[in-house]
Order: structure tokens, then C-alpha cells, then sequence
């Protein structure tokens, strides 16, 4: 059989896509039954009257000192504030009952289980009741331990279980209940075996019970301060969850079974298998409604994500630090915060101090299953008028919300803060971020440039101007945009790799590889740096060490561009010099992105002659990317190549397909021509083997 004459083409360009599909969420009813528009055609959703029992208490003055706990009424504070916040649960504060620290005792928390609640609730309420503390095992029952417990009284000053068990089914009326427990051994309420500790009422409750309890029994539950500032390690995420990050469909609603698998999932990952939340007793609800985030519903549904942390560090005590606008805690210096937990993508981070200037807004990239630290400075005294400041922050909030409509609101309330404050260079440089998501770039030109005129040293509005005009093509005033940021910050990652970018569409891959290789030495778990280190050695004809740099790429970016908010991934600092074309026809970055690594490796797999490797990554390429003419060619090239190795007729065949597809794609390209004539060879091929 005949060898056919093929060539290919080194790099891929990429289609448009269609527009996305409009935003969808479902309609909800609230307690106050105040009329909402329908927003889609989905049954509504009723968030149901609420009340909710809230306990933690964390120094026992009965117990001796190794006893003693130290986060947990910092546990109930932060689940008081989820749940009684229109962003999280959705409860009026006046049906939330808190009994914390001295509070806590065994009357007052027998009083509110046995009387208060029942006497209020009725059959169509939602029920929550949380415990952070001891819990104590004695003769075989569990108790939960109340502030004033005796350790040789527990029978008489503990709160058994049972009692708990009892309150809950038969007394306690609602269609919804939620029992959370954070304590030492809180799975005695859930125990493996039928007959152990808790009455058995608890277990065959006809109400609708969602249990999930920190731990199993025989486990201990950890506390820790690395965990947002201090915290008991499963409140932490059951507080993460209901702010949204256990909602996967991104529907602005979590449900008990989300934030079961959320909790779940991130405590034995973060104690390594030590602590498992159980929540496998009861018969509840599986899309029982904790949590309502208006504001985070998108439409999709991504994979779930492998979560990130970051780690904050800073040269002050006393530094309050800002998360997509919402406060994650408190860090001090010396003592770095931890934030686990986060889903991956672009998010802002502030540190705040009072008198001084913020650090930020800045963004930065969460990376899944990784760890990257976060150094934030405070220096500058205060100088900016309140209003100004308050304008900002509105404004950054809208930004960070996403979509077409926020970002003009953004814009608005930027300009404002602007016209309070006229030296406002972080005002300027959002101002040109946020005209750059509406794709009006001559505004955002104007104002990157009044950020760099406010303050020529502005490392982050150079980095981000020079971002969008590696967007728009202009490569050499990108360039010298990222040169003045990395002579000033040797350690500026995201101008390295951004430089790395615009000296690869250069054809510069020298300068490509050691930007890139710049960018990884800073920070090895940037994914896009490895990328362009990826894409220029393969064009400088090194396969061999391209390829584990797109694995890399890959790994360290397996993660769904949706979960960091649509738009916001487009304009982000990230992603923010990847293609205007792309982002005007609001193309999913993240899939273009995968297609062309896969892309890269099955070029490299087909230059080392290894065929059967090289067809199962063009065959990823199009899975991300149907549409690529050229993805489809190199994969009928490696068809091709092996059907005449091998004498493959089903090969030979195969290949035909890919070429036909490439041409029915695009038949105008360079490459269609050598299409044509393989697919007259092939047919010539095929017709002498008959």
C-alpha cells in the first residue's frame, strides 16, 4: 500500500462559537410573600418561614484546662451570621435563638429545645438546630455537653441525645429539619449500629430529618486557627457551603445533599481521612433548600471542582481580608491565614486596616488542589474620602458579580468614586477593567492610561493595560507594558507569563521560553506559564520537552471555567490578554484553552511517531473544541499515518472522515488543499483493495 503524501500546519486557529444562552434561575417566594417576575419557566421554589436554634460554647469552667476549646463560639457566631444573611440561608434574625458561652447552660438549652421551638413552629417550617462543643459518652448514651456540664455529673448536667432525638421527632413540628453537631464526639448521634447511644426515634423520624454531624463515632472533630482565623474545621466548610460554594449546578440554591458531599468531601481531604461527617441516618429531603444565593446562580452545570487554598500573609496585625468582597477573617503578621476550600479561578483579594490604604482590590487564581500564598503590604496611611472609598467598594462589588448589567452598574458607581477622588488610580484601573468586559475598549484605554497617569508605578493597571492590548493585537506596546512591570517586580508572575504570551504570537520563542520559565520559577502552579512554555518549545522543535509542560498545564487547570463566574474568567487577570475575538463572542476560554494543549500534544506525539497516542489527543482536542478544521486534519494525518504503518484499511477510512470534516468545516484553509488530494488517495487506496 501506497505511503500518502501528508503535511500539517504548526499551530491551530480557532472557531467562534455561538453566543452563550441566557442567564436562567428559578423563581423563589419569600416568607414576606412579596411578588417576584418569573425568570424562567422552572416550578418556583418557596423558601419556607424559619427558625433556627444556635449553641457553642468553648471554655467549660467545670472542666480542666486540656479540655478546653477554643473556637467554637466563633463556630456559632459565623453560622448565626450564614443564616441570617440574604445571601445564605435566609432567616429573619428574630426566629434565630443564640446561646453562646455562659448562655449555653442545660436550662436554657433544654427551655429552647423543649419549649420555645415547638411552641413556635408549624408543620410547613424549616427547622435548623446547630451545637459546637463537647459531646461526652457515658453508660452507653451520648450527651451534649452545655456550659455549665460537671464531669462527674454528666447523666444529670449533660443534655443526652435521646432528649435530642425526641425534641426533634415528636415535639419540634416542620417539613424541614437540620441538625448540625461540631463536637468531639458528635457522631454518637449517627453511630454506625442501630443499637448504639441515640434512642432509636432519631433514626426512623416520618419527619423530614437532614442530620450531618462532624465526625463519626470514634473520631474526633478538629479545631484549628489555620482555618479562615480559627475555627472548628467542619463548621468552617458547613459555612463555606451555604455561601455558596457547595452550590455545583450553580443554580443560587444549596441543597442538603450539596452540602452534605461539599462537607464531606473537603473534611477528609483536609484532616487526610481522620474526620468523616456522616449525614447517613434519616430519611430527608435530598433537595431540601439551606441556602439561597441569588446573586451566584448561573446557568450549567460543571463538574465537580477539586477545590484550592490560599494562604495570606502580611506585615501588620489586625488586617481584615476581603474575598470577592465578603470578609474571610483576620490575619496578623507572623501568623498566615488559611483559606481552603475555594473553588478554582480568578478571585479579588483586600486587605483592610483601619487608617491605611488597602492593599488591593487584586486579583489572583485560585489553582485546584493546590496551595499558593498571598503577601499583602499596608503602608500608606489613609487619604481617600470615605464617600470615594464606600463608591469603590459598591462598585467592586458589582464587578465581581459578573454579567453585562453589573458590569455597567460597576462602571457608574467607578466613575463616581473617581469624581469624589480624582487621584483614585484603583478606581481608574477598575474603570478600565470593567469597560474592557463590555468590549469598549477605546473607554478602557482612556482609563488604563489615567491609572498609569495617577500613578506611574502602578505595577497591576501596567500588567492589566498591557493585557488588553495583547487582546487586541497590539504585541509590541504589550510588550514594553510587561517589560517596565517585570524591571520594577522581578517577581510579577502574571507579566511574566502574559509577556510570554505576546512574544509566542511574536514568533519569539526564544524570549517565549524564558519569559514562561520566569513566570514558573515565581510560581510553579501557574498554569497558563506553562502553557506558553508548552506552546513555544514545540514550535521551536522540541516535542519531547514540550509535552509535560502541557501536562502540567492541564493538571494544574482541571477545573471548569463557569465555577469563577462566566465573564469575570474573560476579563479576569489571568486570562485577560487571551484573544479579543474570543472573548467578544463569549467563547468558554477554558475549553480553547484544553483543545489547543491537547491539540499541542498530539502534534508532538505525531512528530515522534507515536500514532496511537497522538489520535487519542486530537480526538480530546475536538471533544473541547468541534469545531477546530485543523484539530480534525492533524487527526486524519495521524489516521493516515498509521493505516499505511499498519495496513489498516479501517484506519485509511478513518481518516478520510477527518479530512472530509476539516473541509466541511473550513474549506478555505491553506491545509484543504493536501485534504483534497489525501482523500483522493485514500479513495484510490481503498478502491485497489476491493
Amino acid at each position: 500500500m501506497r505511503l500518502l503524501a501528508l503535511l500539517i500546519l504548526a499551530s491551530a486557529a480557532l472557531a467562534q462559537p455561538p453566543a452563550a444562552p441566557p442567564k436562567q434561575q428559578r423563581d423563589l417566594k419569600f416568607e414576606s410573600e412579596v411578588a417576584r417576575p418569573p425568570e424562567s419557566e422552572s416550578a418556583p421554589v418557596t423558601i419556607p418561614r424559619s427558625y433556627a436554634l444556635i449553641i457553642g460554647v468553648a471554655k467549660y469552667p467545670n472542666l480542666p484546662d486540656t479540655a478546653q476549646l477554643n473556637f467554637s463560639e466563633r463556630d456559632a457566631e459565623a453560622i448565626y451570621s450564614i443564616l441570617i444573611s440574604p445571601e445564605g440561608g435566609n432567616f429573619r434574625a428574630e426566629n434565630v435563638h443564640k446561646l453562646v458561652g455562659p448562655r449555653a447552660t442545660l436550662d436554657n438549652i433544654r427551655h429552647e429545645l423543649e419549649n420555645w421551638l415547638p411552641s413556635v413552629t408549624k408543620e410547613d417550617d424549616r427547622v435548623l438546630i446547630y451545637f459546637a462543643g463537647h459531646g461526652f459518652v457515658h453508660q452507653g448514651r451520648g450527651y451534649l455537653a452545655p456550659y455549665d456540664i460537671h464531669p462527674d455529673r454528666i447523666q444529670t448536667t449533660g443534655y443526652p441525645m435521646d432528649s435530642l432525638g425526641q425534641a426533634i421527632g415528636s415535639k419540634i413540628k416542620g417539613k424541614w429539619k437540620v441538625l448540625l453537631t461540631d463536637s468531639c464526639h458528635s457522631g454518637a448521634i449517627t453511630p454506625a449500629e442501630d443499637a448504639a447511644f441515640l434512642n432509636k426515634t432519631l433514626l426512623d423520624l416520618n419527619r423530614n430529618l437532614f442530620s450531618l454531624t462532624a465526625s463519626r463515632d470514634r473520631e474526633r472533630s478538629f479545631e484549628s486557627a489555620e482555618w479562615g482565623g480559627g475555627h472548628g474545621i467542619f463548621t468552617y466548610y458547613v459555612v463555606k457551603g451555604l455561601e455558596g460554594l457547595a452550590d455545583e449546578n450553580r443554580d443560587g440554591i444549596v441543597t442538603a445533599d450539596e452540602l452534605a458531599e461539599y462537607v464531606r468531601r473537603n473534611v477528609r481531604e483536609a484532616t487526610e481521612g481522620q474526620q468523616n461527617p456522616t449525614s447517613d441516618r434519616g430519611s430527608f429531603d435530598s433537595a431540601m433548600l439551606l441556602s439561597y444565593l441569588p446573586s451566584g446562580a448561573a446557568p450549567g452545570t460543571p463538574p465537580p471542582p477539586k477545590f484550592g487554598t490560599l494562604i495570606i500573609e502580611t506585615n501588620m496585625d489586625g488586617v481584615e481580608v476581603f474575598v470577592n468582597g465578603k470578609s474571610a477573617g483576620v490575619v496578623n503578621k507572623g501568623t498566615p491565614l488559611r483559606l481552603p476550600g475555594l473553588p478554582p479561578g480568578v478571585v479579588t483579594i483586600r486587605g483592610v486596616k483601619m487608617g491605611y490604604e488597602p492593599d488591593g482590590p487584586r486579583e489572583e487564581m485560585v489553582y485546584p488542589g493546590q496551595e499558593s500564598t498571598i503577601s499583602l503590604r499596608i503602608s500608606i496611611p489613609r487619604r481617600r474620602p470615605r464617600a470615594a472609598v464606600d463608591k469603590f467598594d459598591d462598585a467592586l462589588d458589582q464587578y465581581n458579580r459578573g454579567g453585562q448589567e453589573a458590569y455597567r452598574r460597576a462602571a457608574a458607581l467607578f466613575e463616581e468614586a473617581f469624581k469624589l477622588d480624582p487621584t483614585y488610580s484603583q478606581a481608574a484601573l477598575y474603570l478600565g477593567r470593567t469597560y474592557d468586559a463590555l468590549y469598549d475598549l477605546e473607554t478602557a484605554t482612556i482609563w488604563y492610561k489615567k491609572a498609569i497617569e495617577i500613578d506611574p508605578d502602578y505595577l497591576e493597571a501596567r500588567a492589566s493595560y498591557g493585557g488588553m492590548l495583547l487582546g487586541m493585537g497590539s504585541l509590541d506596546e504589550a510588550i514594553r507594558q510587561f517589560n517596565l512591570v517585570t524591571q520594577r517586580d522581578k517577581r510579577h508572575t502574571l507579566a511574566w507569563y502574559l509577556q510570554a504570551q505576546a512574544y509566542r504570537e511574536k514568533s519569539m520563542y526564544r524570549e517565549s521560553i524564558d519569559s514562561a520559565r520566569r513566570a514558573i520559577e515565581i510560581a510553579p502552579q501557574n498554569a497558563e506559564a506553562h502553557f506558553w512554555l508548552a506552546e513555544s518549545l514545540r514550535m521551536s522543535g522540541k516535542p519531547a520537552e514540550s509535552t509535560p509542560e502541557y501536562e502540567a498545564y492541564l493538571r494544574l487547570s482541571d477545573f471548569d471555567s463557569k465555577l469563577a463566574g462566566k465573564m469575570n474568567y474573560y476579563v479576569g487577570s489571568f486570562l485577560i490578554g487571551y484573544g479579543r475575538k474570543k472573548r467578544a463572542a463569549q467563547r468558554d476560554i477554558w475549553q480553547d484553552l484544553r483543545s489547543m494543549a491537547y491539540f499541542g500534544l498530539c502534534e508532538n506525539a505525531k512528530n515522534l511517531k507515536k500514532y496511537s497516542e497522538a489520535i487519542g489527543y486530537c480526538r480530546q482536542a475536538i471533544k473541547y473544541d468541534p469545531e477546530d478544521p485543523l484539530a480534525h486534519y492533524l487527526l486524519g494525518l495521524n489516521y493516515a499515518y498509521q493505516g499505511s504503518a499498519a495496513g489498516s484499511l479501517e484506519m485509511l477510512a478513518a481518516a478520510r472522515r477527518s479530512f472530509e470534516q476539516m473541509l466541511t468545516l473550513n474549506p478555505d484553509l491553506a491545509e484543504a488543499e493536501f485534504a483534497r488530494k489525501n482523500v483522493a488517495s485514500i479513495d484510490h487506496a481503498l478502491r485497489e483493495a476491493r
